[in-house]
């Protein structure tokens, strides 16, 4: 786009000056300095687990005869299915609330919402602190200036045993938005427009920092969206230097003045990207990929099925009253299903409070209790085959909210097209709404047999099962549908059900085998069980040229061998190949025609934590 400037430097970092991420590490690690590329151990000023993921914690402490470091800095957090409407959630909840009470835990029930927004009301995250949680949203946080992360089940319950676990200090990134903010651009709009910049991996494995005039201006609601997606972009996080207005609110909350946490004024960045916000406009994401993001022009009269409004990203009070200011005197069109659910419920009772929920109603919408809704399978938002969705939530990869097709907006252009019953924007609504029309598709889930899980040497020789695909996240790999599993031996035959193409990968699949993969693989969800299936199937090793941050510790956590490589043309690789990997060295070799490329080798941490055989 000509309206971004890049710039990259060289690595050249200066003796005492520090980016936003590295501070933050640094201050909460036995080092005064830090640089990318370190490995340390970080103290967590709060360790949290969700409903989802929560029991597996459990099952990993007692399992490995561990104890709690700190219970007052320890919480769960029920957002999953705070509706309490499935029977394997409600016995992951009550797994967790015994242990809870046994250890002196507090627990964020399912009356409360969303798990990181409850840090946030609850002064727990704020400028400069660190949270780690079972949420892959959870830098979420970087809205307040706090270091946010999620991870998989074994680092949450080592950090709940120790207080720490090692992270390795990511690259930092800054982002200038320059110029004024066009009118009606909303913050879903600000992240939709960078998604569009950046893609799904151009900032993978980045700490971004994003400055500006009018970033300085933002509400923590529109903080809050603009943080949730840089997940997204895959970045590790996106940190936003709180104003005088947020560090008041967390001050506030905290019941305690909080001090502001700065990058160093000459602190070095990977790259520097200068941006002009003027030049933004509405956008909207087609489904299968938050990155695909066009003008909302070129979608529009689309029609849809269902609306919905909520999520981490889009579930505060500031979008609430947009979707009530379009949807008041207006009724939702006719065979369109408007779901809204407030993201926690301080919000649900402040939408109350000010008739929001009233309008929302008279509308025809419902309104769910607080909590994920939408992105999690546990809560209302889901759509079936062939519906067509309009959605504020932060992602759309297939399956992720239904196995219907969902577009990503802002709530703004939500409610609008809810009224209309086609996607279209706030000064584009007809007097008469379109009519439904229903569209079909047929759907079927494929399964394959499992294998018992082989041990595997330092080097290792297999047949290969090449997939040259970018971006196949976690709910490609194993969907979020099967989340309740935690036998290993049960998940392999629900590995890539849902990637389009190798719905039968399981039942082809033979111990022994090795996967090789393109750009950020395990993108999106913290599920380790994208990780276990194929350990279950025997699968020796997964090769790709990247990573998700998440995906990539979990691996390396579960003792699951996983190299990146930077090219791999030089193999001339045809599926079905067998090639040999070694560890050590990073050595990938075609055992067809010999030829060889070098890969990334394990690192010290990664191989002792393989040899060892998982991280406990």
């Amino acid at each position: 786009m000509n309206f971004v400037k890049e710039f990259i430097f060289e690595k050249n970092f200066k003796e005492n000056s520090m980016t936003l991420i590295e501070k933050i590490i640094a201050n909460h690690s036995k080092f005064e300095k830090v640089k990318p590329g370190d490995i340390v151990d970080v103290e967590w000023d709060v360790r949290a687990a969700r409903d989802f993921g929560g029991a597996n914690v459990v099952k990993n402490i007692r399992d490995n005869g561990l104890g709690i470091d700190d219970p007052s800095k320890t919480f769960f957090t029920f957002d999953c299915n705070p509706t309490g409407s499935d029977q394997k959630y409600a016995v992951n909840q009550h797994i967790c609330r015994l242990f809870a009470r046994e250890h002196g835990i507090k627990v964020y029930d399912i009356d409360n919402g969303i798990g990181t927004h409850i840090l946030m009301h609850e002064g727990l995250a704020y400028s400069g602190s660190t949270a780690v949680t079972t949420d892959s949203h959870a830098n979420i946080l970087g809205a307040v200036g706090a270091f946010g992360q999620g991870m998989g089940d074994q680092d949450i319950a080592a950090a709940w045993s120790k207080g720490k676990i090692w992270f390795k200090v990511p690259e930092s990134v800054k982002i200038n938005l320059n110029g004024k903010r066009p009118a009606g651009i909303t913050a879903k709009d600000i992240i939709l427009n960078l998604l569009g910049i950046f893609g799904a991996n151009k900032l993978l494995g980045y700490s971004v920092e994003i400055y500006g005039e009018e970033v300085d201006r933002l509400t923590l609601d529109e903080r809050i969206t603009i943080a949730s997606m840089g997940t997204e972009m895959g970045a590790i996080i996106t940190l936003l230097t709180p104003s005088q207005e947020i560090l008041d609110y967390s001050s506030a909350r905290a019941g305690r003045k909080i001090e502001i946490v700065r990058a160093d004024s000459d602190a070095q960045y990977s790259q520097v990207f200068d941006i002009d916000l003027s030049k933004f406009e509405l956008r909207v994401s087609r489904p299968g990929k938050p990155h695909d993001t066009v003008k909302v022009d070129d979608v529009k009269q689309i029609k849809i099925d269902s609306g919905f409004i909520g999520s981490c990203t889009n579930g505060r009070i500031e979008d609430l009253r947009s979707a009530a200011e379009i949807l008041k005197g207006r009724k939702v069109a006719p065979g369109v299903v408007l779901k809204i659910v407030p993201s926690t419920d301080e919000v649900w009772n402040q939408a109350l409070h000010e008739g929001l929920i009233d309008i929302f109603k008279k509308s025809g919408a419902m309104v769910s209790n607080a909590g994920c809704a939408g992105c999690a399978a546990g809560q209302v938002g889901q759509n079936g085959p062939g519906e067509i969705t309009i959605s504020t939530g932060n992602r759309n990869f297939p399956g992720k909210q239904g196995k219907g097709e969902v577009y990503l907006a802002s709530p703004a252009i939500v409610a609008s097209s809810a009224v209309a019953g086609f996607i279209t924007t706030p000064d584009d609504i007809p007097e008469n709404p379109a009519l439904f029309k229903v569209v079909k598709k047929d759907h079927v889930i494929k399964t394959g047999k499992s294998s018992e899980v082989v041990e595997k040497p330092v080097e290792v020789e297999g047949k290969v099962w090449y997939i040259p695909e970018d971006n196949i996240d976690t709910d490609m790999i194993f969907h979020n549908r099967y989340l309740t599993i935690t036998d290993i031996s049960e998940m392999g035959k629900y590995t890539f059900d849902n990637l389009k193409g190798y719905d039968d990968f399981a039942k082809n699949a033979e111990s022994g085998d090795i996967v090789i993969v393109q750009k950020n693989f395990g993108s999106g969800s913290s599920r380790q069980q994208a990780v276990d299936c194929f350990k279950s199937l025997g699968i020796q090793a997964v090769l790709a040229e990247s990573f998700g941050a998440i995906y990539e510790r979990n691996a390396i956590n579960a003792a699951f061998p996983i190299i990146t490589y930077k090219s791999i043309e030089n193999l001339d690789l045809v599926n079905g190949d067998s090639i040999r990997i070694n560890f050590e060295t990073g050595k990938i070799t075609n055992m067809k025609n010999k030829r060889s490329v070098q890969g990334e080798k394990f690192s010290e941490v990664q191989m002792e934590i393989y040899q060892n055989g998982g991280l406990f």
